[in-house]
């Protein structure tokens, strides 16, 4: 029996591309079996065009199911109703604005196959401007993803990548549907991509496709994008505070914490590293106000290895050291 797909497919005003990214999904040489539209209260034709779209494709269509909130969840619920109500065996997330090579389901579905502990594949992507012609460098070239990283993935070491920065592009990204047994519900403090990455890379086996299958559409209004920064964007960076971005750490990091023990066999490895990371983030938060009153703590968190081990080191000491705010 061949391994099925469903599409979680999150809109909010999804015209003028929602047209073709849906044509692009219907165009799959391995076609998905269901997709799954959760609309995020648009006031556009969203809803329409898709019904429409999958309409007219005729007898082969997947199964649409379309569910319209009106009242907008925001991002993160929207994708948790969407996957709730995929039933394949895989799913694919999937955004209102770019475009899939028409392999990109049929290289997932061959790597989930061959590998049956294999619970998360995410990859590379081409991206584009709004007209979608190429900005010129990849999504793996615009988060600075090296091949020191991309190692690490290929060895099934992904979740000490995880532990220092999000490499999951959710766009790119396909899981098995019995991750979501230990993966729901999203907490409020994570991105749903990068939350089912760390939860995937816990429990299972996770990897990474270097084939660029998605044209990764960046127009401006994207509501998670990417692009490469500039000095003006890490100065800028530099210059925000870090009252809230340490709160949001702390806070995501107890939540990793918390559901250590749902999340079945954890390795005494993983749950160390977790609370480390944890203990290591509320020191973080709790560097002085005053500049220069943070570098010995700056300093001993160094000694200890925590920024090489949770973060990258220069970008992180740079911020601890040089960011306003408590």
């Amino acid at each position: 029996m061949s391994t099925s797909v469903s599409v979680a497919l999150c809109t909010h005003n999804g015209m003028p591309y929602i047209e073709q990214q849906v044509a692009s999904i219907l165009a799959q040489t391995v076609r998905p079996s269901q997709i799954v539209l959760s609309d995020d209260a648009s006031a556009d034709d969203t809803v329409a065009a898709v019904r429409r779209a999958v309409k007219s494709h005729g007898r082969g269509a997947p199964d649409l199911v379309v569910l319209e909130n009106p009242v907008a969840l925001g991002v993160v619920a929207n994708f948790e109703q969407a996957v709730r109500a995929c039933t394949d065996d895989l799913i694919a997330l999937c955004d209102q604005d770019d475009v899939w090579l028409p392999e990109r389901l049929a290289a997932a579905v061959e790597r989930f196959e061959a590998d049956p502990g294999l619970l998360l594949l995410h990859g590379d992507a081409r991206l584009v401007h709004s007209d979608g012609s190429p900005i010129g460098y990849s999504l793996f070239e615009a988060i600075g993803l090296s091949r020191a990283e991309l190692a690490e993935i290929h060895a099934g070491r992904e979740f000490h990548t995880l532990l220092r920065r999000n490499v999951v592009t959710g766009a790119t990204t396909v899981f098995r549907r019995s991750l979501l047994d230990v993966a729901l519900p999203f907490p409020g403090s994570w991105v749903h991509d990068e939350w089912i990455a760390m939860v995937a890379s816990i429990t299972g086996r996770t990897d990474a496709l270097a084939a660029r299958l998605i044209d990764y559409r960046q127009h401006g209004a994207n509501q998670i994008g990417a692009a490469k920064p500039g000095l003006r964007d890490m100065l800028a960076q530099l210059g925000q505070s870090r009252t809230e971005r340490g709160a949001r750490l702390v806070a995501r990091a107890e939540a990793l914490v918390d559901r250590l023990d749902s999340l079945g066999a954890v390795s005494a490895e993983v749950r160390d590293l977790v609370e480390r990371k944890a203990a290591h983030e509320r020191r973080r938060r709790a560097l002085p106000a005053f500049r220069p009153a943070r570098i010995p703590g700056v300093i001993r968190e160094a000694r200890r290895g925590e920024y090489a081990l949770f973060g990258r080191p220069r970008i992180t000491i740079l911020r601890d050291l040089l960011q306003p705010g408590a």
